[in-house]
């Protein structure tokens, strides 16, 4: 469990022992349902989709509170179980600690860690863990099973009460209840050699060996992967005794070396040139002509050794193909990736919606929790406040865009896994186009660092302000439509005001982002004249404010009846095209929509 817990609290009864389970798991939150208990690190006005968003992100939950609450919050989000985050339901009294999901993932020590500061009971009802003390399809971190599949039957044979001959040296294994015998049917192997295991037969590697490559830029990635798989191959060593892909920092957005480290399900790791020239001495081909051109004497068997460490040895010496090198080196102990060198650096540009937890994708609020760090406008991080709790928070004012990206991009630079936040998408005048921006420009040009350009960047959509309010009052946005910033500051407004003839001659519904500001009295105005010119009075114009927050309103009015005192720049407004419609339901609430012109249709086949 790498994830720090949130510790749920739903009612005031259960916040001692919700604050006594805190205490002792540092990085852990307290989340409170707001209206019953404030005060807390984290409020939260829904109870279900709180949970589902937090288990979603990956994020361990303790939850003080009954079993059924968590249970029907998650039933139907619940997938690979060799993914989900612990989810552990407390009593309120603490006498009763229940693992419900990711047993295998750090539930049942959690629930054993929690009893024991409560004095309760860990009801833990996995069987391989209450049976045998260990669990068979889940070995810990630097050990890999290479026949998952025949994990299920084993388990079952072994609780059946058959023995098993253990060949090689595990010391998980050695302190598991194991019916272990000399002579047995069933077999548990522990290697890093190439063995083929099977329904009787459990094959384990200890995940000890660091691949280190190197390759001209461009090389194929199917070269590069046919290389190391015959390397590994001559030597008789699995695939899966290789814990990581170890490479020069120069080489780090290389595709072949990511497509090699995915195939191998393993991470990548790079070194800076004067680390891997640290290895000079234990080089088996040193080579000058490799120094002059990256400045250290051996990629492949430098970054091989330096992430196998100071105890470790060459195992495969350079071996070359046309355009890539491979070195491997074996470690005395299973290897931890994350403390090995540096990752390659990945910045997620994340639209997290109008701010609606139910309106943010899983997809944004995993790569959250998986960020070390999170940039962004204040008001943004604090929409996003209990998925990012115990992270470092860059807060930018509106304003400092530039500044903002560039440091998210540099962090990024430096081996961070950062997220770059933005409310509705990141992509629709936000922060997603200044990224491509400032990797586009030139360093002397005002461009980020070479190393900022060989990140990784993730872009998750997000539900847009026009598509927020389009949904909260109807289909506004069911034909043609279109978009325009009303904002000068970065687009002269004689382009505006183009654009809004262009529109208007071509009868499109507008969204009107930025629509006025607190300098800014006059764009909104003249955009309603220059729209007044071309479609009728009686326009249907949606107001939408606050969305997903606090404070929400959506109302309709006319193109007509528009004034720039209803409107601020937390409004977003959206103007029909002369098809559009609003009409008043028997619920005296209105919809707006555009038609697309079936009734046309109909009519043409009547």
């Amino acid at each position: 469990m790498d994830a720090s817990p949130a510790v749920l609290v739903l009612t005031p009864a259960a916040e001692e022992t919700a604050r006594r389970i805190a205490k002792a798991m540092p990085g852990a939150t307290l989340h409170g349902l707001a209206h019953r208990v404030p005060g807390l690190d984290v409020a939260f006005a829904e109870t279900l989709s709180h949970i589902r968003a937090l288990y979603q992100a990956g994020t361990p939950i303790v939850g003080v509170c009954a079993s059924g609450i968590l249970i029907r919050a998650l039933a139907a989000v619940i997938e690979d179980k060799r993914q989900e985050p612990p989810v552990l339901a407390v009593s309120e009294d603490g006498a009763s600690v229940v693992p419900l999901l990711g047993g295998h993932r750090g539930a049942n020590s959690l629930a054993r860690q929690i009893a024991e500061v409560l004095e309760g009971h860990a009801a833990v009802t996995t069987a391989g863990d209450t049976a045998l003390g260990v669990a068979l399809d889940a070995p810990p971190a630097g050990w890999w099973l290479a026949n998952l599949e025949d994990a299920k039957g084993v388990m079952a044979r072994l609780l059946a009460g058959e023995p098993v001959r253990l060949e090689g040296d595990a010391p998980w294994l050695s302190r598991a209840r194991l019916p272990v015998a000399d002579e047995a049917d069933l077999t548990i192997a522990v290697t890093e050699t190439r063995r083929a295991g099977g329904s009787g037969t459990l094959v384990y590697h200890p995940r000890r060996l660091a691949l280190g490559v190197g390759c001209a830029r461009g090389c194929p990635a199917e070269e590069l992967i046919t290389l190391v798989r015959d390397t590994l191959a001559d030597a008789n060593v699995a695939e899966g005794a290789v814990a990581l892909v170890a490479t020069l920092d120069l080489k780090a957005d290389e595709p072949a070396v990511h497509a090699l480290a995915e195939t191998l399900g393993v991470p990548v790791r790079v070194f800076p040139a004067a680390r891997l020239e640290e290895e000079r001495p234990r080089l088996a081909n040193p080579s000058e002509v490799v120094f002059a051109e990256v400045g250290c004497h051996g990629v492949s068997e430098g970054a091989a050794l330096a992430a196998a460490g100071p105890d470790g040895a060459l195992l495969v010496e350079k071996r070359k193909s046309a355009n890539a090198t491979v070195a491997v080196a074996r470690a005395a102990d299973p290897l931890s990736p994350t403390g090995i060198g540096r990752a390659r650096g990945r910045l997620s540009v994340i639209g997290i919606g109008p701010g609606r937890d139910d309106w943010r994708t899983p997809q944004a609020s995993r790569l959250l929790a998986e960020a070390d760090e999170v940039v962004g406008y204040s008001l943004y991080l604090d929409l996003v406040a209990p998925l990012i709790q115990g992270k470092s928070r860059h807060s930018f004012p509106l304003g400092a865009e530039e500044e903002r990206v560039r440091f998210a991009l540099e962090r990024a630079g430096e081996g961070r896994s950062v997220a770059l936040v933005s409310s509705g998408d990141a992509g629709i005048y936000a922060m997603g186009a200044l990224v491509y921006e400032l990797l586009d420009r030139a360093v002397g040009e005002g461009g980020v660092s070479d190393a900022a350009r060989r990140i990784e960047v993730v872009n998750a959509p997000g539900i847009s302000a026009l598509q927020a309010v389009s949904a909260l009052i109807g289909a506004p946005l069911g034909h043609d439509f279109c978009t325009i910033s009303l904002s000068d500051l970065l687009t002269p407004w004689e382009a505006i005001e183009q654009r809004l003839e262009a529109a208007a001659r071509g009868d499109f519904v507008i969204a009107f982002y930025n629509p006025v500001s607190k300098r800014r009295r006059t764009q909104l105005a003249a955009a309603r004249e220059i729209l007044l010119a071309h479609r009728p009075a009686d326009t249907p114009v949606v107001l939408g404010v606050n969305l997903g927050r606090p404070g929400e309103s959506v109302r309709v009015t006319t193109l007509e009846a528009l004034t720039v005192d209803e409107v601020d720049m937390l409004t977003t407004v959206l103007v029909g095209s002369s098809a559009s419609r609003a009409v008043m339901t028997g619920a005296g609430t209105p919809f707006v929509y555009t038609p697309r012109g079936y009734a046309k249709r109909i009519e043409e086949k009547l």
